[in-house]
């Protein structure tokens, strides 16, 4: 079955506090977007879209004759980049969706993404974090699947208490993707595309919605500020 990707990395990385493209500030040596690239090439990705938006020539510069791009101008949500990757419309097999920064994430964690989408129309990467944090809580089924994601904001007391949440890393079976991003809409209050609302878009259609996690959260953290970043160095140095 074949293997697409799309990376989202269009943002500016305001907390970074710095002009770069957030996926551009380096870890060990090489750029978060360096590292998440090859990461998912190994986990035998064939065709790899990376979505760029601020100073997009810089990161197009950095990847120059590795992958395709797509543009994301305005940044309408994760959905709405998704959106952008026009180019896989018509592709067959599955299509994982990662963001660049995410430099720790393990070549093996995206390839059972990929296997576990085999049977299934989308599948959520989640973690157990250690302590509470404002994540969107992921509710399951009786048998396993996934009923929604209920972001924390949102969440009921007992939502909140459920200690599974998003980490924002997915696998679709690309025809499922595009058919859910067709009905995709911005009806919220920042008038945005989100990729989460296609549990609920999945699940009406009939689809099968599974989660995968993570055996490690520190693995699948996002960086978002020089500190996290300095965290995720820190883990890779003393990871095995």
């Amino acid at each position: 079955m074949k293997k697409n990707a799309v990376i989202m990395a269009g943002g500016k990385g305001t907390r970074m506090k710095s002009d770069l493209p957030k996926v551009l500030h380096t870890i060990l040596g090489k750029t978060m977007i360096e590292r998440d690239y090859e990461s998912i090439r190994e986990a035998g990705a064939e065709r790899i879209v990376i979505i760029v938006g601020y100073r997009h020539d810089l990161v197009e510069k950095e990847m120059e004759g590795k992958c395709e791009f797509a543009v994301q101008e305005p940044q309408l949500g994760t959905g709405h980049a998704v959106m952008q990757a026009r180019q896989l419309e018509n592709e067959e097999g599955l299509t994982l969706v990662a963001n660049g920064d995410c430099p720790c994430v393990r070549p093996s964690t995206y390839a059972a993404l990929y296997e576990t989408c085999k049977d299934a129309d989308m599948v959520i990467l989640t973690a157990e974090l250690p302590e509470e944090r404002p994540y969107g809580r992921v509710i399951r089924n009786a048998d396993g699947t996934v009923e929604k994601i209920v972001e924390y904001k949102d969440a009921t007391d007992a939502e909140k208490e459920v200690r599974e949440v998003n980490m924002g890393i997915y696998c679709f079976n690309n025809k499922s993707l595009w058919e859910g991003l067709a009905l995709l809409n911005n009806d919220n209050a920042q008038h945005e595309y989100y990729i989460t609302d296609l549990v609920e878009i999945m699940n009406r259609l009939g689809h099968t919605v599974k989660a995968l996690t993570a055996n490690d959260w520190q693995e699948v953290q996002g960086c978002n500020d020089k500190a996290e970043l300095a965290g995720a160095e820190e883990y890779l140095r003393t990871r095995d």
